[in-house]
């Protein structure tokens, strides 16, 4: 799918409001890393406000959450027990609040997202963005990425297409918090 099969490119201002509130409408946008290109199908929203003790931003701003207390519209990167990256999109008018990319859906570049997951032409499709470190690891997303700007450079995220099915979107609590 090439770019402008996309729909528009989102602005700053599509990220300055509630995390909760952009993690739903975030449902059925693309995700465009470099030449890779991916349709978002799940996330999971962060607020900072010490509400929510799951959040990186909820003790404090440290070296390790400072993209979190910036601006909206940078990629939060960290790894995962020390294993799997994870990456967030910092939004809202206040920070800090994000919201973690947890599954995807491929639309170009299948065959170098399968490669980068080492998974085989058999495996299903589904498995190959399934879970926010997965994600990474076939958009070849790293710590090099955090604070990266999704408003240029090789990270981008656009609307669905006037021709997209709407997915249904569910909303649940978090699970072990």
């Amino acid at each position: 799918m090439k770019l402008e099969a996309t729909g528009k490119r989102l602005a700053r201002s599509f990220f300055q409001r509630s995390s909760v509130i952009v993690a739903r409408d975030l449902i059925g946008c693309y995700f465009k890393v470099g030449s890779l290109v991916v349709r978002i199908v799940e996330t999971e929203a962060y607020v900072g406000d010490g509400t929510d003790p799951a959040s990186h931003g909820h003790n404090g701003e440290t070296p390790r959450n400072r993209v979190m207390f910036g601006p909206p519209a940078h990629l939060y990167v960290y790894r995962s027990y020390g294993i799997h990256f994870c990456a967030n999109i910092v939004c809202g008018d206040r920070p800090p609040q994000a919201f973690l990319l947890r599954a995807a859906e491929p639309v170009d570049g299948e065959v170098v997202m399968r490669n980068n997951r080492g998974l085989t032409k058999d495996a299903p499709m589904h498995s190959i963005l399934r879970g926010p470190g997965n994600f990474c690891q076939a958009l070849g997303i790293t710590l090099v990425d955090n604070g990266a700007s999704v408003l240029s450079g090789p990270f981008s995220l656009h609307a669905p297409r006037k021709s997209d099915t709407a997915f249904k979107v569910g909303v649940s609590s978090r699970i072990g918090i």
